[in-house]
């Protein structure tokens, strides 16, 4: 895939992102590369909130921490939600993926209880997608949402050492690895943040142009 052109570099626009996850920042940086952002995650700015995810769905999620930062900064601010859905699980662990395991964030403890759960599972019932709500919250306080979607399938055992989070477990067919064993890059063409990242990149990109 042809990377995006950059537009006109001026004098970069801070964009806060509601997360202190060093795996999240780092993806979206690479997603809006050659736009010119400021891009900091909520730790790197002071006063910004813990932002509880109260919310039913990834939207609401996503809404809730993009309107936290952008009413403590001011500023350009993006949030997302990514969940898991599972088929054999009836949807789970969905909204609720980060916490799996418990109330602490714990990749290894979410992916042992996946495997569990999965344990008696058939291969031919093991589809599962990752989806991911991306929430922009600009200055003037216009909201935009945008969503992307990757279907795949829950293996029975890790494979790869990159990614983060159920990466070692969510297996595509159409690549036939895991994004654990994917670089960014890659990662990123085919991946749920991916998609809605890109989406969400044209929003930006509109933003931005307007303002030069």
């Amino acid at each position: 895939m042809k990377p995006p052109s950059p537009l006109p570099m001026g004098e970069p626009i801070l964009l806060v992102f509601a997360s202190r996850n060093a795996d999240k920042i780092a993806e979206l940086r690479h997603a809006l590369a050659g736009l010119p952002l400021s891009v900091r995650g909520a730790a790197d700015i002071p006063g910004v909130p813990e932002v509880e995810e109260t919310g039913a769905t990834l939207a609401e999620n996503a809404l809730l921490k993009a309107r936290a930062v952008a009413a403590a900064t001011g500023a350009l601010a993006l949030a997302d939600d990514t969940g898991l859905e599972v088929d054999a699980l009836g949807g789970a662990p969905g909204v609720a993926s980060a916490r799996f395991a418990g109330p602490e964030q714990d990749y290894a403890r979410n992916l042992a209880l996946l495997l569990e759960r999965m344990r008696r599972v058939p291969d031919g019932e093991r589809g599962a997608r990752f989806r991911t709500v991306v929430a922009i919250r600009f200055p003037e306080g216009r909201e935009v949402l945008a969503e992307g979607v990757c279907e795949g399938r829950i293996l029975r055992a890790r494979r790869g050492s990159g990614g983060f989070g159920y990466d070692p477990l969510f297996w595509l067919p159409v690549r036939g690895k895991t994004f654990a064993e994917m670089s960014l890059e890659e990662k990123n063409l085919v991946s749920h943040r991916g998609r809605a990242m890109r989406a969400a990149r044209v929003e930006l990109e509109a933003y931005l142009e307007a303002r030069s």
